[in-house]
């Protein structure tokens, strides 16, 4: 099923967030009708500060800093980059990685998500309602294995859910 911003957002924020993080975290996503292909930017907020953000724009100017010598490869890489921890860390995402995290995570267990090599979709796990504080305590052993940007998130859901 296809669905519009809206609707994600709506089931992202209303559906699947945990309850002790509802109206702390907001996700963000738009389209810019005046960029070619309506290219845009994507964020998710808590309490109304980035926690992460990206935007199309922010990826196609870092890869043209790249070195003239670098390989096509390397290049491309650079402008669609897999999400990873270094994707998230240096803006290097837009609204569409949202949309196609998004799809993965919806289409999915919730097990399956916290499992994901795409570290958007793991967020959206460690945030969504169905992670329960058993499974938080079992992550908590290996958290320190984890990318940074995922451990800023669980430390979120821990803190709002008030483990220690």
């Amino acid at each position: 099923m296809i669905h519009t911003w809206s609707k994600i957002r709506e089931k992202l924020e209303n559906d699947y967030l945990a309850d002790s993080l509802k109206k702390r975290i907001k996700y963000f996503a738009t389209s810019y009708s005046k960029c070619p292909d309506h290219e845009g930017r994507a964020a998710i907020l808590l309490d109304g500060q980035q926690v992460i953000a990206g935007s199309y724009c922010e990826q196609w100017s870092k890869a043209s800093l790249l070195p003239k010598d670098e390989t096509l490869e390397t290049r491309l890489h650079y402008e669609f980059p897999f999400m990873d921890n270094t994707a998230l860390k240096y803006s290097q995402f837009d609204q569409r990685c949202f949309y196609q995290a998004f799809y993965e995570f919806d289409n999915q267990s919730i097990a399956k998500s916290l499992a994901s090599e795409n570290l958007l979709v793991r967020i959206f796990a460690i945030l969504d309602r169905r992670v329960g504080k058993r499974t938080l305590f079992k992550i908590k052993q290996n958290i320190e294995s984890e990318p940074e940007i995922f451990q800023i998130f669980y430390n979120i859901r821990i803190e709002a859910e008030g483990i220690r």
